[in-house]
């Protein structure tokens, strides 16, 4: 199968980039997308040009590192997909593939297909730790907890922190991915001692970073490779509220003294 690959190339942060075009030739419909441009560095190593700069790691879909905005989606056009499990056959032969980098404030270009994605590394570092028992390994059942909250606390980890989320919402809003790390820890009984805490910390950390705010129109939820739910955000929304509240009550009265 041939392709026409429109690749977005910047030598670094602060240079211009730009579209340049490319051509792949002989691609097995069974490749993987990252083998197609595995094809194409080859072509331009021998060439004598700059191989083309992209994340990837795990190739497996379960690292979160590979990134790539193809045809106007985050991974591409396979839903529930990440870039490292799309394969070539989800194209047609001849067909013209536009390739860009993750396009949000909090997520600077450092080159080529390649952004600084740090910016979610800080949120979970703002939300700190979870007080819990690091001794012996405990029994199974020692801490009970309700099969359904099991569950959403599980669909809720499924997050592999790509950052897909951000690049799908025109206003850069990491909402989803926050609400995600939120509702994993905060639904089982060892993530509530810092629950209100570590809701105020993220969101204060996401608001100094660049991110945009939430407008709800689903596009996160749409375009997530692990399926997570936008209740996850109706949970951070409700864990800040409380904590905004809880933080107030807290306050001494005008007049008060300790």
């Amino acid at each position: 199968m041939n392709y026409t690959l429109r690749i977005w190339r910047q030598e670094n942060a602060e240079a211009k980039g730009g579209m340049v075009t490319y051509k792949v030739s002989g691609i097995s419909p069974d490749s993987s997308f990252f083998e197609m441009l595995d094809i194409l560095n080859q072509q331009l190593i021998e060439d004598g040009q700059e191989p083309v700069s992209f994340d990837h790691d795990c190739r497996e879909g379960i690292c979160g590192t590979c990134s790539l905005y193809i045809n106007g989606r985050p991974h591409g056009p396979v839903k529930g997909v990440t870039t490292c499990q799309l394969h070539m056959r989800s194209f047609k032969d001849g067909d013209t593939i536009t390739i860009e980098p993750w396009r949000a404030k909090a997520f600077p270009v450092v080159r080529d297909l390649i952004v600084d994605r740090s910016a979610l590394d800080r949120i979970i570092q703002a939300g700190g730790y979870v007080s819990i028992n690091t001794g012996g390994v405990p029994d199974a059942n020692s801490i009970p907890v309700p099969k359904e909250r099991s569950d959403d606390a599980f669909d809720a980890a499924a997050c592999i922190g790509c950052g897909a989320c951000v690049a799908a919402c025109a206003n850069a809003a990491a909402m989803l991915f926050i609400g995600a790390k939120v509702s994993h820890l905060a639904l089982l009984p060892q993530g509530e001692i810092e629950a209100e805490r570590r809701v105020m910390k993220m969101v204060e950390c996401m608001d100094g970073l660049g991110f945009g705010g939430c407008s709800n129109t689903y596009a996160c939820e749409a375009e997530c490779p692990k399926g997570i739910s936008v209740t996850n955000i109706a949970i951070l929304n409700r864990g800040f509220l409380t904590a905004t509240l809880m933080k107030q009550k807290e306050k001494p009265s005008k007049g008060e003294s300790f």
